[in-house]
Formats: structure tokens, sequence, C-alpha cells
């Protein structure tokens, strides 16, 4: 469903996830569909090209190391400058998803 994704989103999740652990990128997805119940299915195809992107802003670092099957893969983590952009892109998508709710209604209420 990644292709359903909102344009920015994709970067928010695999911050929020790299807040949590150093992660390889299938992990990252794995831990993107558990938390959503399945709704989110993040597809290679989106995933990499994300996770370049935030490279090269600076966002985030890899290294390569070994996965729990033995398999070699480049592990993830935040930066201090990646951190901040979390800190700023979850401000940003809660005054979106404020917005939104004030225009649809919130189903919550």
């Amino acid at each position: 469903m990644a292709g359903d994704l909102f344009t920015g989103t994709l970067e928010l999740l695999i911050l929020q996830v790299l807040d949590q652990e150093m992660m390889h990128g299938y992990r990252i997805a794995q831990w993107i569909r558990h938390r959503s119940e399945g709704v989110l299915d993040v597809e290679q195809g989106a995933l990499y090209p994300a996770l370049h992107r935030l490279n090269r802003k600076g966002w985030i670092v890899g290294q390569w190391g070994e996965t729990d099957q033995g398999r070699r893969a480049r592990f993830y983590r935040l930066t201090p400058k990646g951190r901040q952009a979390l800190e700023a892109e979850v401000a940003r998508w809660e005054e979106h998803a404020k917005a939104v709710y004030a225009v649809i209604g919130n189903p919550r209420n």
C-alpha cells in the first residue's frame, strides 16, 4: 500500500521506526506492517529509494551488518539531524491531520 501513502508519510514512518532502534530495510517494512496491523505494506520499490533520500539528507546513516538469519544487510540508524527532522515532521503531520479532521469531521468525537 506504499503507493497510497501521502507524500512524505513513508519518510516520517521510517524516521519513527529508526527512533526505536537500528534496523535493516526488510525489518523496517515488517515493523511498519506489524504496527499498522497490515494496513501499510511498504514495497521494496518505495522503501529503498526513501532510505537513500533520508541518507542523502543526513537524517539516517547506514552500516553493513549481519541479520539474525546470517545475511549481509545495511542497518540504518537515526542521526541527531534526523531526530530533529522527526520532531518537525511529527508536528507537521499532527497539524495536517488536525486540518483534515476539521474538514471531514473527527470520527472519534
